[in-house]
């Protein structure tokens, strides 16, 4: 499914006081270790993840994968763009850096996703209905933060 045509969930945004270079290893070391946990494992093949597992080149370019997501975009200091899909839903993030001026970038996160049937509607009332979306994404971006210090 092209990302574009994923139904937009919401986009989350936190100014950091680095430059884009520093934030995108902060970006990349993150989503690494924050996807790769065992726990994380498990839970991507419960429900059926197309990528289960960490393979592919490090640092993050396209092709790589971690638990529940594949790289299909990678601009260094300017862009990530994450897809996957489960039995659940078909889901992308995509991440942006922007210069805001020296020692200071703003990244974005922008959430999109479709969820299927009457099981995709009840994992999506589960998920972002919850607010748990919501939650995990302000704590991904607040390790995202201190780790590009």
């Amino acid at each position: 499914m092209q990302i574009a045509s994923l139904p937009y969930l919401d986009e989350h945004a936190t100014v950091i006081p680095s430059e884009t270079d520093d934030v995108w290893r902060g970006l990349s070391e993150t989503l690494d270790r924050s996807f790769s946990r065992p726990g994380v494992a498990v839970y991507t093949r419960l429900v059926g993840c197309a990528d289960c597992a960490a393979s592919g080149p490090r640092p993050l370019a396209e092709g790589s994968t971690f638990p529940g997501w594949r790289v299909v975009s990678a601009v260094p200091g300017r862009e990530l763009v994450l897809q996957g899909r489960h039995r659940f839903s078909s889901y992308a993030l995509v991440f942006r850096i922007e210069h805001l001026g020296p020692g200071r970038s703003r990244l974005r996160a922008e959430s999109r996703a479709a969820f299927p049937g009457l099981a995709g509607g009840l994992y999506r009332r589960l998920v972002v209905g919850t607010g748990g979306h919501v939650v995990g994404m302000r704590r991904l971006l607040s390790t995202i933060r201190r780790r590009s210090v």
